[in-house]
């Protein structure tokens, strides 16, 4: 049997997901292919959404027209701001969830589309004639031919689970791996290698002692991370807990260390320093007496909790025991193990700024796939994948976000510039302009883009306009005002530059802002602190830009420039940047270097590469 499809999406995960769902709204027909239609959308780690720098990934995707911010805001159970001791820049948004809620809704979202087909079946082989995707094949031995195809498989790869010295092959708890495609995409010449992550145990809840736990609660006034979600300020008060880990329970596990699938050498692939299983704690940090245990709930009501920063690769029993030596834990019960799970990625470096392959076109990777941990990663790459596919297809200019103009952009500069050698996570720290990438203006930053690239409805589109012009509507007042302040007149924004000074003091009274709601005055706010930093880092940005627009030449020989090292050609040569801004963000390659390639590509070829 053949069908034509426009674009094929492999994988039901957050990537999946957002990439089906953003080539349906712009008009072309996709075929969803996940192995079971009911675990599409599954919070298979943390129930929540966002966290440090994750947040402000999750505010782009909705900026753009994407899904997981609405679906965050509709299965919240609590809402907390985190980093607000510092500076506002670097402020994010995270939610717990109920896990189940958010899945209903993203099913919903998927299965009520018309453009949309949803098929049970695993891609085992990917159909390619003159280096040109055409089709796929499934195990059933059904083609299915395609203009695009994108695979989201996350860790479904030949997949292997470790539970101390158990090991199955399994894509996570429950699935079976994708055992061939892997293989399939080997023989088409594409580099993979192994990586690894993990999971924490879940335990039951009634088994613990809250009376010994602090108790972690959310923000005051819950914010939403959409703009586009009605149940703005809504009450939310399901609680977390917090707890910590002591030195009986490092003992006991240094004591059993051998017994750790990572320990003990049957894991191949590298898991992230940023998140490291509770075994690696105790070994890397061995001088700490304790590390924090955040206890959350996976849906509202659940009987069941996540046990954050206990992920493990132990023994069950050892797992077990473990966790009862900690006092509000002793008489513990678990729902279901930790376990670290081993999966193929291929290496980013392969692909375009499209997440489009450049060997096969018409191939797009997103996703874990692409070396990357989490959600939201995953998601901003599907999104980015799914536009582009489109784009391609009807022949119009891709659509490629930059460094400066947002954290997709970083991530995603990141992933085809840059060694990874551990799953990648974004933080704020990757982001040398997230002075000006701040969640509050994500509006102003993306608003155009979506808008120029149709990815947003109609009632979306007049959200964004209206709230970009109410904000620009306050900045003019603010910025032409006066006030009294300390017996002497001042203009607003100078005072508003004032660490402590906002537009709810007393002093700026006559100043009407009741008529706008509380993220145009943050923003307006924020904009006017930052706005001497925003100044200078405009200046740098300028200068990206033009970096960005001079290309390089496809398949560029990098040893014919004299000048370059040859570490710095063997970088180049592997990584094969698009712009000279690109080469500029490969680890290693110096100021200089830009400068020597751009002079020599100047000097011999029609391509224009001012810097």
């Amino acid at each position: 049997m053949k069908k034509y499809y426009d674009v094929i999406v492999v994988g039901g995960g957050h990537s999946g997901i957002e990439a089906s769902l953003v080539v349906s709204r712009l008009g072309l027909k996709c075929l969803l292919i996940t192995q079971h239609i009911s675990t599409i959308g599954r919070l298979s780690c943390n129930p929540a959404i966002g966290g440090l720098a994750k947040g402000h990934i999750v505010k782009e995707i909705d900026a753009l027209g994407g899904l997981m911010g609405r679906a965050s805001d509709a299965s919240c159970i609590q809402f907390k701001t985190l980093n607000t001791s510092k500076g506002r820049a670097v402020w994010s948004p995270r939610a717990q969830v109920d896990k189940l809620k958010y899945q209903l809704f993203v099913q919903s979202a998927l299965l009520e589309n018309n453009n949309i087909d949803i098929l049970s079946d695993e891609v085992v082989d990917i159909i390619v004639n003159n280096n040109t995707l055409s089709g796929i094949k499934t195990i059933n031995g059904n083609v299915y031919e395609c203009s695009a195809t994108i695979i989201t498989t996350g860790t479904f790869l030949s997949g292997l689970i470790h539970i101390g010295t158990s090991t199955y092959p399994a894509g996570r708890m429950g699935e079976l791996p994708s055992c061939h495609l892997s293989s399939k995409l080997e023989m088409l010449g594409f580099e993979r290698n192994r990586l690894k992550t993990g999971t924490p145990p879940r335990i039951l809840a009634s088994s613990v002692d809250y009376s010994l736990l602090e108790k972690s609660l959310g923000d005051d006034r819950p914010g939403n991370f959409s703009l586009f979600s009605k149940n703005s300020h809504r009450t939310l008060s399901e609680p977390c807990f917090l707890t910590y880990t002591n030195n009986f329970v490092h003992k006991y596990l240094e004591d059993n260390l051998k017994l750790s699938a990572m320990y003990s050498g049957r894991i191949s692939g590298i898991g992230p320093r940023y998140c490291p299983s509770i075994e690696d704690k105790i070994v890397r940090f061995s001088g700490r007496d304790r590390h924090h245990l955040f206890l959350e709930p996976e849906w509202k009501g659940s009987d069941q909790l996540y046990v954050n920063g206990f992920s493990t690769s132990m023994p069950e029993n050892i797992q077990l025991e473990a966790l009862r030596k900690i006092p509000a834990l002793k008489d513990v019960k678990l729902v279901r193990p930790g376990y670290a799970i081993e999966y193929d990625y291929f290496p980013a470096r392969q692909l375009k700024n499209t997440l489009e392959t450049k060997q096969i076109s018409g191939l797009y990777f997103a996703g874990q796939l692409n070396g990357t941990s989490g959600y939201e990663e995953a998601a901003a790459q599907g999104l980015v994948a799914g536009i582009n596919s489109v784009h391609k297809i009807l022949g119009k200019k891709e659509m490629c976000l930059e460094r400066y103009e947002s954290y997709i952009g970083v991530l995603i500069d990141d992933l085809i510039t840059k060694h990874i050698d551990e799953p990648y996570r974004m933080f704020t720290s990757r982001a040398e302009h997230r002075l000006n990438l701040r969640p509050d203006n994500v509006y102003r930053r993306l608003g155009d883009v979506a808008i120029k690239n149709n990815l947003l409805d109609d009632n979306q589109r007049r959200v964004v306009v209206e709230h970009n012009s109410n904000f620009k509507t306050l900045f003019n007042i603010v910025d032409n005002s006066s006030v009294l302040w300390e017996g002497s007149r001042h203009r607003a924004v100078d005072l508003l530059k004032r660490p402590g000074v906002c537009l709810n003091n007393s002093a700026f009274c006559k100043i009407e802002t009741s008529s706008f709601n509380e993220e145009t005055v943050f923003e307006v706010e924020t904009e006017i602190k930052y706005s001497g930093y925003v100044n200078i880092e405009r200046n740098r940005i300028r200068k990206q830009i033009g970096l960005s627009k001079n290309k390089i030449p496809k398949n560029f020989d990098y040893s014919l420039i004299k000048g370059l090292s040859s570490e710095s050609v063997e970088k180049l040569s592997k990584v094969k940047p698009q712009t000279l801004a690109q080469a500029g963000s490969i680890g290693g390659i110096r100021p200089s270097d830009i400068v020597i390639i751009s002079v020599f590509i100047k000097s011999t070829s029609d391509v224009s590469c001012e810097t």
